[in-house]
């Protein structure tokens, strides 16, 4: 357990520099998103197309996998969404609650991190994860908040939602990297280079941008932000873990990968659709920094425990 924590230590420590230079303005927040958007466009995305076209769609597509990942996702989606109406709060601040306890910070951290870790077999399982975090879950939030203020479901709903999904880069990238790997045509070398120059910034490039940004959060709502941060860190894997020990036959390194994922920290997107929505923003906000100065000790643990 020990080697893994050293292992997983650079990580965290590159977040703390981040934090560091976001907390003493050597970074500022101008700065820090323009670097989010560097890697989030650019970086990240030329590293996932890489990935995917060297993947083929057909041997990676694992629809128990997929059943197993979102049906233990929706039962802590569900519990969180219980305890938030339990409190009486708004519909839309119950599913902002509900996606902080569920959707883990895999593209930015898990990507760098579980791939360098877990070697190169984690690549399909963590797109696969980032799919149904993306499409299934990110839809979700905004079809409840959407329509909960307008009280119905409509066209304009749906129109948001495929918008939302068509111009997300890491959906893009995946698609576009799957359909190059359909046509098995190996990727020109002055391409692969060059993808492999840009998709190289996209690690320390995050972990960074993860640390930056965390400095610019505040630890409002403890309480709230402490039961969250105990849903993402503990509840979700714990519940993946059931999944596929005992309900669903998934194999031993994919089951691996799937719980690794599961324990990763609230992902920063949820706090972009909070501020856009303006639901919560400061409790997600809480949630973010906690879970992800905990998951430095949560997140070796469970690595060590799958491995």
């Amino acid at each position: 357990m020990l080697e893994v924590f050293l292992k997983t230590l650079p990580f965290f420590a590159v977040i703390a520099v981040g934090y560091w230079a976001g907390r003493t303005k050597f970074f500022s927040e101008e700065a820090t998103a323009y670097l989010t958007k560097f890697v989030f466009y650019f970086a990240l995305s030329a590293m996932i197309f890489r990935f995917a076209a060297n993947l083929s769609l057909r041997e990676i597509l694992d629809w128990t996998f997929i059943g197993a990942y979102f049906w233990a996702t929706a039962a802590i989606y569900l519990v969180a969404t219980a305890v938030a109406l339990w409190r009486a709060v708004s519909v839309e601040e119950a599913a902002i609650e509900a996606q902080s306890a569920v959707i883990g910070n895999v593209g930015f951290l898990g990507i760098p991190m579980l791939i360098l870790l877990m070697g190169e077999y984690a690549i399909g399982p963590i797109m696969m994860v980032l799919a149904v975090d993306l499409i299934f879950f990110g839809s979700l939030v905004v079809i409840l908040i959407t329509g909960s203020r307008d009280g119905r479901m409509s066209l304009g709903i749906l129109r948001t939602v495929g918008g939302g999904l068509i111009r997300n880069p890491m959906i893009v990238s995946i698609v576009l990297g799957f359909t190059w790997s359909s046509f098995a045509i190996p990727i020109p070398g002055p391409m692969n280079e060059f993808l492999a120059i840009l998709g190289g910034a996209a690690t320390p490039g995050a972990l960074f941008a993860i640390g930056a940004s965390l400095a610019g959060k505040s630890a409002e709502r403890i309480e709230v932000a402490g039961w969250l941060s105990f849903c993402k860190l503990v509840l979700h894997p714990a519940a993946v873990a059931i999944a596929v020990l005992s309900v669903f036959p998934v194999e031993p390194h994919l089951a691996a990968v799937m719980i690794a994922c599961a324990a990763l920290p609230t992902a920063g997107n949820v706090y972009i659709i909070a501020q856009h929505y303006r639901v919560a923003p400061q409790r997600v906000s809480a949630t973010i920094l906690i879970s992800t100065a905990v998951s430095i000790l949560t997140v070796s643990l469970v690595i060590g425990w799958v491995s």
